[in-house]
This record gives C-alpha cells, structure tokens and sequence, in this order.
C-alpha cells in the first residue's frame, strides 16, 4: 500500500497537481456512480461495445462538470465551460451522474434517484450545492445529447462467411466500426494491417501454439483459471469494465478533479479503441482457432495439421471474427492510460474480476503485466492467435497515446512532463 500512495503522489505531481495536508479525499461519489455504471452493464447484458460507450459517457459527463466549474480550467471533453461561479463541484458531479445513468438504464432509475438524494444530502444546501446540481443536468443532457446520434445504433451485422481464413457465422454490432469516437481524431488510423497470410510461416507458429495452449483436452489448471479470471463475457462489467475497477482502485486516493479526469481520459480512450478493433474484425473476417484447427487441411499450409476433434479451452469457438483479440485492444489501452497518468507502469495492484475462479484475487507489479495476462489468457482460451493478441495490444496503446497526447490538458503551460499528460 506504502509503494501505490507513494506512486499516487509522483502521479500528482506529474500531473501537475499538489495534495497539501487538508486536501479532500477523493470524492465517494466517483466510485460510488462508477460501480452503478458496471452493475448497470452487468443487469442489462451490455455487450463490449456498449459497456465501454456507457462508462465514457458516464465519466465524460462527470469530468466536463467538475471541470467546468474550475479556475482554470482545463480543455473540456465534450461539454465546454464555464459552469456558474462558486457552485459545488461535488453536486455537479453527481447530478451529471445521475442523468446519464438514468437516460441509459431507465430500469433502476429508483436505485438512481435514490443515490443522488444520499449523495445531496451529504453536501451543504443552499445556494452553491443547487447551482452545482443545475449545472451538473445541464452537462448530463448535453453529455446524452450529443451521444443520441453517435452511430452506435441501430444495431447491424455481418453475415456469415465461408471458405478457408473466414470467419463462419453471423455477427452483430458490425456499427460499432463507424461510431464517432470521444478523443481521437480518426479511428482508421489505429487499424493494423492484416493477419499472417494462412499459408505463411508465422501463422504456422500460431496456429501451433494456439493448438497446444488452447486445447481443451489437454489437462492444464492454470491456463485455464488465467482465461477463466479474464473472460468476463456478457453479464459481466465486460473487459472495460475491468479496467474502470483497476482504475478506481489505484486512484483512491485523488481528489475529485484528478480522479475525475482520470476517469474520463480511460474509458474515453477504451470507447475508443472499440472503433478500430470492430474495424478490423469486420475488415479481415479471420476464423477462429478452433475453425482453423478442424480444417487445416483447406489453408494450403504445409506446416499446419487438421484436428478434426480439437475443441477449444475455453468452451466455444467465439462469437465474432478472429483477428484481433478484443480483449487485447481494451486491456492495452486500459494500462497504457494508467501508466501514463501516474507515469509509472509499476504500480502494485490486488485485483478480483467479475470472473475470477472462487473470487480469488491476483496481484500484479504493474499495469502493463496485467494487461499481457489479460491478452494471453485469450490464448489459453482457445479463442485468440498469439498475432490477434499482440495486434490487440498494440491497437490500444495506439489508440492510448493520442488520447494522453492531445485530450483534457491544460489550456496554458506546459501540457506534458516527459511523456506524461499534465
């Protein structure tokens, strides 16, 4: 715990921020409305897709309302200031919270009413706590707003395909690759190029290794607890989902504008990174592992040898195209993003996912090793190649390094020291 405060307070000042002795500890609320925001996921089914898109909203709206009502403030996310002079910062949050919340997931919008009055009543009333509140709306209708035609719906999908290297069946959220992104400038320019060639070398290397880690048959309980700890499939907070708890646990310790702008650059850089990963699968529509292993006679490869009764690790053969790992993308984006707010990849970290076997927790030296799991782990799986994996990651990062280059800086000075966001 002693490294983590330690790492937070070189994180502070690399962002340019102090923490005298009375500072406020970080805001409950931030916590409290982002962990509302993945049981909201988890209740409602949410794919990938829309998990990732429901978090940034939530936490751009919660960030353009703190940031707003600051002196100075910094470069807004979507809603641009300035918010009314001497309002509650801690009220704008939660109400700008608790619209968007409530717009997404009418269903609990009782449990939502309910927690803002909690949240409210912890503040002073009177006139700063009510501007704060009218505020904070303004910025979640806009935050709503300007999400209602962002292209995430309606839903669309890619037929089933066939022949060697193609993915065979139907699948959905194909939209997903032309969504408006939050941060970045132009999705495409994070899209990999293609796969190894099927009948190449390195795809032989893959496929080979794939087939010995990914293969159900072959008794291996820690491959299979690691892809079980990561696979956190629908019903879950999903892979983003994860991230945002990784998040929240390493930044307990900020006060509510850090925390909040840490926040929005996350999950704003994992809606992100949806973009040109639903891209590329739609673009490259690869087969599955355990696709490719039952028919490697068709891939005209001649270092690759068919299993016809090969199943995979993980239970199924994965419900969209191959290449890349998903998974990859998000936890790639996800540490980058961390390990550039702190500017220190190795902060240690205990963390327990939706899917952990018995709830076990596992700790990690740094933000990047939980990732490279993360990304393996779909190996173990059977549901990923090792070049899907590594594709994934890097579009990530990719997508992570403009958002910490160009998104939520300060409006005058300096803007970076060395390599890490101010």
């Amino acid at each position: 715990m002693k490294k983590i405060v330690l790492a937070l307070v070189l994180g502070l000042a690399a962002a340019g921020l102090s923490a005298p002795a009375d500072a406020e500890p970080q805001v409950d609320s931030v916590r409290v409305w982002n962990e509302l925001a993945l049981t909201a996921v988890r209740a409602t089914r949410a794919t990938d897709a829309d998990a990732a898109r429901t978090y940034a909203m939530l936490n751009v709206a919660i960030y353009d309302a703190v940031n707003g009502l600051a002196h100075p403030a910094r470069a807004h996310a979507l809603v641009p200031g300035p918010g009314p002079r001497g309002a509650d910062s801690r009220a704008a949050a939660v109400a700008a919270a608790h619209v968007v919340l409530v717009r997404l997931d009418p269903a609990r919008v009782v449990e939502y009413d309910a927690q803002l009055q909690a949240d409210l009543a912890g503040l002073r009333p009177g006139h700063q706590r009510d501007a704060g509140v009218r505020w904070g709306r303004e910025v979640g209708v806009r935050v709503v707003t300007s999400r209602t035609d962002d292209g995430s719906t309606p839903v669309q999908t890619q037929p089933a395909g066939a022949g060697p290297g193609v993915f065979r069946a139907e699948w959905s959220g194909v939209q997903y690759r032309d969504v408006r992104p939050f941060a970045v400038t132009d999705p495409a320019a994070h899209v990999p190029g293609p796969p190894p060639a099927l009948d190449s070398l390195d795809y032989a290397a893959a496929f080979a290794e794939v087939a010995l880690l990914g293969d159900a048959a072959i008794t291996a309980p820690d491959k299979l607890a690691t892809f079980e700890f990561w696979s956190v499939p629908t019903g879950t907070g999903q892979p983003a989902g994860e991230w945002v708890k990784i998040a929240l646990t390493v930044s307990q310790d900020l006060p509510l504008p850090a925390s909040a702008r840490l926040m929005a650059l996350l999950t704003m850089t994992l809606a992100d990174t949806t973009v040109p990963t639903v891209a590329t699968k739609f673009t490259y529509r690869h087969w599955r592992p355990a696709t490719a292993i039952r028919e490697a006679d068709t891939d005209g490869n001649p270092w690759t040898q068919p299993n016809p009764s090969w199943a995979p690790r993980a239970g199924s053969v994965g419900g969209t195209p191959e290449y890349p790992s998903g998974h990859s993308s998000y936890s790639g984006a996800a540490a980058a993003v961390l390990a550039g707010f702190f500017c220190a990849d190795t902060i240690r970290f205990t963390h327990t996912t939706d899917t952990a076997p018995g709830g076990q927790a596992r700790t990690y030296p740094s933000f990047s090793a939980a990732a490279a799991e993360a990304g393996k782990s779909r190996v173990f799986g059977g549901q990923h190649f090792e070049f899907s994996n590594q594709a994934g990651l890097a579009v990530g990062r990719g997508v992570a390094t403009e958002v910490l280059a160009t998104r939520l800086l300060k409006r005058t000075g300096p803007s970076h020291h060395g390599d890490c966001p101010l």
